[in-house]
């Protein structure tokens, strides 16, 4: 973010003035090439589940902004036909 001009961005307001409880971090990730998501119309489907990532981190109390998240935990999801 800071390497953006915050004033060209369609909401300028910079993480400093938008963040009220730095307590908490929402990201979503999505994947760029597809082959986790079934697609209608798509042909045979090779695979039979899907691995669905489900990242629940949390920070220590007293951690500072830029230490890394203490546990990560991902949730294997069987493909419903």
């Amino acid at each position: 973010e800071k390497a953006v001009a915050v004033d060209t961005l369609r909401d300028p307001q910079h993480d400093d003035q938008r963040v009220q409880d730095p307590k908490w971090l929402v990201v979503i990730g999505v994947c760029t090439h597809l082959g986790c998501v079934p697609v209608a119309n798509a042909g045979d489907l090779v695979a039979t589940t899907v691995l669905a990532t489900v990242h629940t981190t949390t920070l220590p109390e007293e951690s500072a902004e830029d230490q890394l998240p203490s546990t990560s935990k991902y949730q294997h999801t069987p493909l419903q036909m």
